[in-house]
């Protein structure tokens, strides 16, 4: 019987499991390898960890400071291998979750199959009477069980299509745990590119080092002194904010830092947001707001007008309270011109409009214990930068974590489009500020 056959086939597509469902990422002997040579690797990394800090001691002599930097290399060698063993898992993992997904996909396909297959059948049977039926069937018994094995694949495309539901969903999953395992690995190869790089320097130190004679104090004396003087040019640098003084660099990482403590945002990248703001103002320019009821103004600069300089409902009441407080003049506070197709309106070197200051206000004030918040203020703002980036996920750290962290600073919602060569460029600067950073710390 047609409708027989048709119920049978459906059964034993439903039924088969592809092996590769049950299949784990990786074997256990492989896991066992890997977790063996990992730990291996831990031990070589918390050997040099421990001279690196027996020579803390002796740090600012020749001898002590070559030390330093081979213990420096040593380690790094290490965590790159630890990280490329954590690669070479998470590439097998990566490989196994796509042929998931490619399975599960052709299950899907062969589940809508067998569903249309089904609800043609139905129809079909549907379209006759049941006196035609009757009629048509080769006998009575054999109409009957047909009528049967109707009522029976109703039942079965209930259960069908909750199958089909289900493995929508555990597709998702995949997809979802891919996705993670995907960003883990471009972490981890982030990760062996910079130590590389920092490798590749402290070579470079040590050898120098080494080509001091052990007589030639003086020579070593004079690095000592190259150091320091190094350190103070970096301390006293200019870091510019938008819309407000510039502060020294030392300043800006003491501001970056107590913002990370509160947030686990680095300091590095809340730096390197508040400089792209920055860089961004060059170009953008600022405009005052000169109508409360439209938002319209002017050109800070030109004169030129402006509509639509600040949305008139959302923003420029909160603006005008803000500025009150603080004993400004709205009317000639600077913030951004419009772009087209939407306001303009953000305030200071966070680059805030006010709704959203607003919205971060008592976070500011519990954080820095303050009883007010300033736009403007520089500790204030990076500390609204931190806490921005951290509900975006920065606090997590990694590259992509903070990649898209920064996408989501510029772009909100269209962080994955829009934001992409802002978050590039951020992420570029964070990188040389956190080579700053280091250097500070090291001296």
């Amino acid at each position: 019987m047609r409708i027989v056959a048709i119920f049978i086939c459906a059964l034993m597509i439903s039924a088969a499991a592809p092996a590769v469902l049950q299949a784990q990422v990786l074997s256990p002997s492989e896991r066992a390898a890997l977790e063996a040579e990992y730990a291996k690797v831990q031990k070589e990394i918390e050997q040099w960890q421990k001279v690196l800090a027996d020579t803390q001691a002796k740090k600012n002599t020749l001898q002590g400071d070559v030390t330093l930097l081979n213990a420096q290399i040593k380690q790094a060698e290490a965590q790159i291998k630890q990280r490329s063993l954590t690669i070479t898992g998470l590439g097998k993992e990566i490989s196994v979750r796509t042929g998931r997904i490619n399975v599960l996909s052709d299950r899907i396909e062969e589940g809508k199959r067998s569903l249309a297959a089904l609800l043609r059948r139905k129809q079909e049977v549907a379209d006759y009477s049941v006196v035609e039926a009757a009629l048509s069937a080769e006998s009575i018994s054999t109409f009957f069980s047909d009528v049967d094995v109707v009522t029976t694949l109703e039942r079965e495309l209930q259960v069908r299509f909750a199958e089909l539901r289900g493995t929508q969903s555990e597709i998702a999953g995949e997809r979802d745990a891919l996705d993670k395992k995907r960003a883990q690995e471009v972490d981890a190869k982030y990760e062996v590119e910079s130590k590389k790089q920092q490798i590749s320097k402290d070579e470079v130190e040590k050898q120098r080092l080494l080509a001091i004679k052990k007589d030639e104090e003086i020579s070593y004396q004079k690095i000592l002194e190259e150091r320091k003087a190094r350190a103070a040019e970096i301390n006293a640098r200019l870091f510019p904010l938008r819309d407000t003084e510039g502060i020294q660099f030392g300043d800006a990482v003491e501001y970056a830092k107590q913002a990370s403590a509160k947030t686990g945002v680095r300091p590095a990248m809340i730096l390197a947001i508040l400089s792209q703001e920055s860089d961004l103002g060059k170009n953008t320019g600022n405009c005052y707001v000169t109508d409360e009821k439209t938002g319209d103004g002017k050109g800070k600069n030109t004169g030129s007008p402006f509509s639509g300089v600040m949305h008139p409902t959302r923003d420029v009441p909160p603006f005008i309270r803000i500025t009150a407080a603080l004993g400004k003049d709205w009317k000639t506070t600077p913030v951004s011109c419009p772009l087209p197709g939407g306001y303009g309106g953000a305030m200071g070197p966070t680059q805030f409009i006010p709704s959203t200051w607003v919205q971060f206000e008592a976070r500011i004030k519990t954080a820095l214990n303050v009883p007010a918040t300033n736009p403007w203020n520089a500790g204030h703002a990076m500390m609204a930068t931190a806490l921005y980036l951290a509900d975006w996920g920065a606090g997590a750290g990694g590259y992509t974590a903070e990649h898209k962290a920064a996408a989501g600073y510029y772009a909100g919602s269209g962080w994955a489009t829009r934001g992409q060569a802002y978050a590039n460029s951020v992420m570029a600067k964070a990188a040389k500020f956190q080579q700053d950073i280091d250097f500070l710390a090291g001296n």
